[in-house]
């Protein structure tokens, strides 16, 4: 909705496809040209549109690629949406689009088997954004300081790259608008950093108590919240920022949070 919220204003026709009629219903009262989909035969797509693929993928790869990839070679252009996880543990060091491809996790190797894919069905025109740690409305420390059930889980050394839902929006606009340009692309902000500084922040926003240190081997993570904490790295924006023009509206993990606080204080008050 991110997206769309930029480039309707600026002329822009939006389709896509959802899994619900529900869904469905829910975006076309917003004026997006929604289509239900279930992952069999390929959707319907307008000759000449830009694709923008955000499914995840399967063991196979991209469900998207199998159903709709003959027809690509229509598509005006092709953004493919995977994650910094191709890269594995770099043990702190920094990922670039160049870096080798080493995935420490089946969803890793299942996302590099669904790029070749897209590059393969495109003729090699797609184009690759891979992202970090995802944060935004709903999705951010907040909700797990308001429950209680919030850590500051401590792995020596530890850091993460992430990036606001805005600022990917943000990006994809800066893309779009730029048909010619290809490869792989990172959007993510500027300030790699510890997970616990994160929480702290947020904790001090609210008001709340900072919680305590917790090693990570008495967190109690699930197996999924483990397989992040496998690898560090750092993540460059630097070719997104020469290529696109983009620079993200929330540099820092400090700035995206504010905003989120502002926005549900704003809704709150109903202005």
């Amino acid at each position: 909705m991110q997206l769309s919220a930029r480039l309707k204003p600026a002329g822009w026709a939006v389709a896509g496809t959802v899994r619900t009629p529900a869904k469905a219903a829910g975006l076309q009262a917003q004026g997006i040209d929604a289509q239900v989909w279930a992952g069999e035969g390929a959707p319907r797509v307008p000759p000449g549109a830009h694709w923008l693929v955000t499914l995840p993928p399967d063991r196979m790869g991209c469900p998207g690629a199998r159903a709709a990839g003959a027809v690509a070679k229509d598509a005006a252009s092709i953004t493919y949406l995977s994650t910094t996880g191709v890269y594995g543990d770099l043990k702190g060091g920094w990922a670039f689009e160049g870096s080798p491809l080493n995935p420490g996790s089946p969803r890793a190797a299942a996302r590099v088997r669904a790029e070749i894919q897209w590059r393969g069905a495109s003729e090699g025109r797609a184009r690759l954004v891979r992202l970090p740690g995802i944060y935004g409305p709903g999705r951010s420390p907040f909700d797990r300081l308001r429950d209680g059930t919030a850590q500051r889980v401590i792995k020596p050394g530890q850091v993460f790259s992430r990036v606001h839902v805005d600022d990917i929006a943000g990006g994809l606009a800066a893309l779009l608008s730029q048909p010619a340009a290809s490869g792989v692309f990172h959007l993510c902000d500027d300030l790699p950093a510890p997970p616990q500084d994160v929480t702290a922040f947020a904790a001090r926003l609210l008001g709340l108590p900072v919680p305590p240190d917790v090693a990570i081997g008495e967190a109690g993570l699930s197996e999924m919240a483990l397989s992040f904490y496998a690898e560090c790295k750092r993540v460059s924006n630097a070719r997104a920022k020469a290529a696109l023009g983009w620079r993200p509206e929330y540099p820092t993990y400090r700035e995206g949070l504010a905003a989120i606080l502002d926005a549900e204080g704003t809704q709150r008050s109903g202005t």
